[in-house]
Order: C-alpha cells, then structure tokens, then sequence
C-alpha cells in the first residue's frame, strides 16, 4: 500500500472505531443518584452518585471512554496501535473493555500491590498485566513499553482534565445536576470528590463555574497523598519517599499533570482509619459493598455537614460511590489484612454508622 492508502485505511478505522465507542454509549443508561436521608441533620441531604453501575464498575469508565476517544480523534491510535496504561487499576480495567472492544492490544502497567480482583477484571477484558514493585516508576514503565511495542501510552495522568468536554455532553457534572433538579434543594451546596488524575474534579469545577452555579468543590484526599499539599502550597509538588495511603484510585505521590487545584475550594484530608471505617458503615446502610475511596468521599462529607449543621445551614450535598466492594474482599474487607497494615477501622466505622443512622 501507498502512504495515501494507509492513512485513508487507517482514517475509514479511526471512524468506524469512534462509532462503536459512541454505539456502546447509546446503550448505556445514566447512573443512580441514591438519596440517604439524615435524621439527625433533617436540613441536609446527602446524595451518592454511584459510578458503580458502569459496565466495568467504576467511575473511570467515563474517564477511559474520553481517553480513548481523544486520542482516536487525534490520530494518536490505529488499528494495529498497542494501547499502554500506568494505572492503580480501575482505570485499566475500564481501558481495557474498551481496547478489546476496538481489537487493540492493552498493557496495563499497576502497582504489584494492587488488588488481585482487578488484576482479573483487567485480564478478564483481554488486558495483559505489566506489574512494578515500586509504584513510582509506571510513567517511566509505561513510556518504555510503549517505545518497545510501537505503540500508543495514553497517559490518564496528563489527559484526564482535558478529554472529557467540562461544559457539558453527558459529563459526570451535566448528569449530577440535571438528576439534582426535582430535589428540594436542587444546586447541591457542596459537590465531594476524590483525585487520582484530578480529571473528575476538574470537570466539575469547571462545570460548576459554566454554568454559574453557587455550588462549592471539596476534594477529599489521603492523608499520604501530595494533591491536599499542594492546594495549600504550590511549591509542594512530590512526598518523600516511603509515604504511601492503602486507599486505590486516589491520592499520588506527585502532582499530577491533571491535577488542576485553581477550581477546587477545598480539600480535606483524610487518614486511612476513616476511609475504611466510613467505607464499612456506608457498605451497612445500603446492604452492599462499597470501595474505599468512596469512604474518603463520605468522611470529607461527614465533616461538611457537621460544619452546616453548626451554622443553621439547610441544603444538599452531593458525593460520588467510585466502585463497588468486589475488588477489594481480599483488602479493605479482609480484617487480617487491615490488621497487619495496623488500620484501626472500628472506632471510625462506629461515629459514621451515626451519622448514616436512618432512625
């Protein structure tokens, strides 16, 4: 074939590949906003978002679906393009549904601790896993299999912010409000997030300011993550090496290229202790398992309406369940697990349990 044949081929592919992304959409529904009422703060209404319902379970199958249709409308994949990730997981998992679906190869470069349930789900879409012992060196990992195999490294860490259209098109921030508005307070005083990439709370942020909403953007962060140091000081930019958080999917060692602090209004941090302790309780009020990030989310939340409360304050806040539990039975839900890693669960489980309390 000739130059010109090749690119027209490979053109006629990029669509065709683009369509099928676009068809996979079409026949997904829209994920729940779960209400929890509160009948110890009956001015304040809390709502999950839950991102779990997404055909690979989680919250970064938005993310995936943006990624590879970024780098699609760029050029940046072909039909014979080997598809390479650094990822703590769920992000993997997502690209990896979505890599098969185009038949590209997928190379998911993760952490050796992560979670063996994500590890299958990854492979159970036809990913391969490239594991490192330390976590620090996917980038560099990641880069390299992509020069070895020729192929295309598509990076979440420096494009999550902006693939995804802020603005609107069936983002995460357009679904949350448009779900919000027959509630009775409809503009959420406050929305709560996380930060792996920082592409989630980017597209809220700037969502919110769009469309001139009053809403506030916390971030909710591990305590052994960089992201809560740097929003209160730029020039902190990496942690020393040893810091690490047991929480997946969020908090990083480095500040990350998506990570956009200039749109948040607060960040909160979060000890490992309550996340998993918040993760539990949550996981009781509502019957099924919840990962725990999601317990981040919901400690950060916990401290937001007692701050409301306080002050007389009535409206809505709403907050994102980012997986389900699944993955994380040989973990966060494994007690010998939790107790070598010295996480003092319970006292935290209880005061959340309190808070979630429907009686």
């Amino acid at each position: 074939m000739t130059a010109d044949s090749n690119d027209a081929t490979a053109r006629v592919w990029r669509a065709e590949a683009v369509r099928r992304i676009e068809a996979d959409y079409n026949r997904s529904a829209d994920t729940h906003l779960i209400r929890l009422d509160l009948p110890r703060h009956p001015g304040i209404k809390l709502y999950l978002k839950d991102e779990s319902s997404h055909p690979t379970g989680s919250l970064k199958h938005r993310l995936a679906r943006s990624l590879f249709l970024y780098a699609l409308c760029n050029a940046w994949i072909g039909p014979d393009t080997c598809v390479i990730e650094a990822s703590s997981g769920s992000t993997a998992v997502s690209e990896a549904y979505f890599a098969r679906m185009l038949g590209l190869r997928f190379i998911a470069v993760v952490p050796a601790a992560t979670a063996a349930p994500k590890l299958d789900a990854i492979r159970f879409h036809g990913g391969e896993i490239h594991a490192v012992d330390d976590p620090r060196t996917v980038y560099d990992v990641a880069h390299h299999l992509a020069r070895e195999t020729g192929g295309h490294y598509i990076d979440q860490f420096t494009y999550a912010e902006r693939a995804t259209d802020w603005r609107g098109n069936n983002n995460i921030a357009e679904s949350i409000f448009a779900q919000m508005s027959a509630e009775e307070y409809p503009v959420p005083t406050w929305v709560v997030c996380g930060a792996g990439t920082g592409g989630t709370s980017a597209t809220i942020g700037r969502y919110i300011s769009y469309q001139r909403h009053a809403t506030r953007l916390c971030v909710a962060d591990p305590v052994h993550s960089v992201f809560h140091r740097h929003f209160a000081d730029r020039t902190a930019v990496s942690l020393p090496e040893g810091y690490a958080s047991c929480i997946e999917g969020i908090g990083r060692p480095r500040v990350e290229p998506s990570f956009i602090p200039s749109v948040i209004d607060r960040m909160i941090a979060v000890d490992d202790d309550a996340s998993i302790g918040a993760m539990r309780a949550l996981s009781h009020r509502l019957g099924r398992r919840v990962g725990g990030s999601t317990g981040t989310n919901l400690v950060a939340c916990a401290q937001l309406i007692d701050e409301m409360s306080a002050q007389g304050e009535h409206g809505s806040i709403v907050t994102i369940l980012c997986d389900g539990g699944e993955r994380y039975g040989c973990t966060y839900y494994d007690n010998d697990w939790l107790s070598a890693r010295q996480v003092n669960w319970q006292p935290p489980e209880l005061r959340m349990r309190t808070l979630l309390s429907a009686d």
